[in-house]
């Protein structure tokens, strides 16, 4: 049997841990009751277990149960939050803030409330990703209702100061929402501390299942309002209709309190596997590291190569390590990343890139395997780049 490639792609999703599949699997045969259904046991079992669920994401950002919103994902949550406070607050004002470095779950509903008439300030980063907090706080306008700043970035991991930025937003009147998907259950969140008023989450950059997030939706001081962005039923204290399913929900939340509970062991191991991974690397020379060196996510490490076809160099790779160069939403499109464009790379760097993804599952073996044959790989390219042979 052909051995599978080494998965460092663990920022595009995660393999669900099987604990998250042990408590899921009643729901889907003995526990399979409508949480609404609120007449007979099996709907009370249902409602139960989503009743605790709510209760442990709460807790892992420091909020309260009724805070938290079920959706289908990180990008609905996305979209409810952007569009439901532009929607919402529309008499206020009509300005939203963000960053060039957004996923597109973020840029995109924002180009659509552009089309509607809405204004969008697009922040630049630094050299390192990371937002210059002066230039936020001159971007505020006295229309400003909402500033939207992802905590993790999916491509190069950097952490944006979240405090800094709901402290300017608070000083401003301003709801302060961040895309959490990359973020839960990898660095403490706390949303009360951080003055955050909505948080995006999701379930399967943790090891849980996939069509499953959360946002988080804060209720005082303030009370945060959001038209909803789906109708019919009225669930989720009527911000997003549909029926609720019980098996995800349940594999969320074990997922959220896995990590957690591992958070203080898993972190510092997986940044001592990072960090050995790019000393490995550094032998070849004219590597670039995208991103803030420190000040990103423990398992991520994001690379540019000169002088190779950045195609030809995942190509090179693919039967030794599953990874990508940027964005699983965006593979598929031939445009060069815009987050490392927003850095200063230039094209040919920013298409010559790799995003190594560590996780739970990886080993030392393994990084040792895949810097041996990213050394190779690249050697090789150049020699051919040159027209030595070898």
């Amino acid at each position: 049997m052909t051995q599978r490639p080494i998965y460092l792609d663990c920022n595009a999703t995660t393999p669900v841990d099987p604990r998250v599949v042990d408590a899921m699997v009643p729901f889907f045969t003995e526990h399979f009751g409508n949480p609404a259904s609120v007449t007979h046991a099996y709907g009370w079992a249902a409602e139960a277990a989503v009743k605790q669920a709510r209760s442990t994401l709460a807790a892992a950002i420091q909020a309260t149960p009724e805070e938290i919103v079920f959706t289908s994902g990180a990008t609905e949550a996305n979209n409810l939050a952007l569009k439901g406070v532009a929607e919402a607050y529309f008499a206020k004002g009509r300005h939203l803030i963000t960053v060039q470095t957004e996923h597109s779950a973020i840029l995109d509903p924002c180009r659509y409330l552009e089309s509607l008439g809405f204004e969008v300030t697009y922040l630049p980063v630094q050299a390192d990703g990371l937002i210059n907090l002066a230039a936020l706080e001159n971007a505020f306008r006295e229309d400003t209702v909402l500033v939207s700043v992802m905590a993790a970035n999916n491509e190069i991991g950097v952490l944006q100061p979240l405090s800094e930025i709901g402290a300017h937003c608070r000083r401003r009147n301003v709801l302060f929402h961040t895309d959490a998907a990359q973020a839960l259950g990898k660095i403490p969140l706390d949303v009360a501390a951080m003055q955050i008023d909505l948080m995006s989450m999701t379930a399967h950059k943790v090891y849980g299942p996939k069509g499953i997030g959360a946002l988080y939706v804060r209720r005082r001081q303030p009370r945060v309002k959001l038209a909803p962005q789906l109708h019919g039923g009225g669930h989720e204290r009527g911000m997003r209709s549909g029926t609720l399913y019980p098996p995800q929900i349940v594999g969320f939340a074990k997922a959220v309190e896995l990590a957690l509970a591992e958070l203080p062991q898993e972190a510092p191991r997986q940044i001592a596997l990072r960090n050995r991974l790019w000393e490995q690397l550094q032998p070849l020379p004219d590597l670039y590291l995208n991103g803030h060196a420190t000040q990103r996510l423990p398992g991520n490490l994001n690379i540019s190569v000169a002088g190779v076809d950045g195609q030809a160099l995942l190509l090179g790779l693919r039967s030794t390590v599953a990874l990508s160069s940027g964005s699983a939403c965006s593979s598929t499109t031939l445009a060069p990343s815009h987050v490392l464009t927003a850095l200063g790379r230039s094209e040919e760097l920013a298409y010559a890139s790799l995003r190594f993804g560590l996780g739970r599952f990886t080993t030392e073996a393994e990084i040792d395997r895949v810097a041996e044959a990213a050394i190779a790989t690249i050697q090789s390219l150049r020699r051919a780049a040159s027209g030595v042979k070898g």
